[in-house]
């Protein structure tokens, strides 16, 4: 009756454990595509519903989602381009009274620091701050051919709510991996 082989069953048993432990719902490791970007929004859409889950707390989850994912979608273009293999992560889960989405994907050492500044930047503002900030990218049209100017960044902050976490793992002198963690609090239904 099967093989003599434990190491996947049991590797696959304790990322189980492992998902359950860390309360992760949607965990996939690949490539990106727009279609797997619309089978996450819809599995996820399934999970919300079968809590009735309120709205706006869906809508808020969907836009992080969806900017997330578009995020690893442009970068895995970008290194297909390049001749480099891309495999990005992600990650949604519900613990207690927050949504925690997570990304991770490779990105250009060059564009690093850029990047650290404007999510610094981002994560220094309030509410306020944000959608004026948000106004004025729109506003002065600093879109780039690659994306907004940091509109997507800026965008699953005021939708979050939340200041968003990162960190930037050197893998050799031309990339790096970017992980990303949005929370999404739940509102309370009334």
């Amino acid at each position: 009756m099967g093989s003599n082989t434990e190491y996947p069953l049991s590797f696959i048993r304790d990322l189980h454990t492992k998902m359950e432990d860390n309360k992760l719902s949607l965990v996939y490791q690949g490539q990106f595509t727009q279609e797997i970007t619309r089978a996450f929004v819809a599995m996820t859409e399934h999970s919300m519903n079968q809590i009735d889950e309120e709205k706006t707390t869906k809508k808020r989850v969907f836009n992080v989602m969806v900017e997330c994912l578009q995020n690893i979608c442009k970068h895995s273009t970008e290194y297909e381009l390049k001749g480099v293999e891309e495999s990005s992560i992600f990650v949604i889960g519900l613990e207690d009274d927050q949504y925690f989405i997570c990304s991770g994907n490779h990105i250009f050492n060059e564009e690093v620091e850029k990047l650290r500044i404007m999510l610094e930047k981002v994560n220094a503002m309030d509410k306020q701050e944000l959608k004026d900030y948000y106004k004025q990218v729109i506003r002065d049209g600093k879109i780039s051919s690659k994306g907004g100017a940091g509109l997507g960044l800026i965008d699953m902050a005021r939708k979050s709510g939340e200041k968003m976490v990162y960190r930037f793992d050197p893998i050799d002198d031309q990339l790096s991996f970017f992980t990303l963690q949005v929370k999404v609090r739940r509102k309370k239904q009334e």
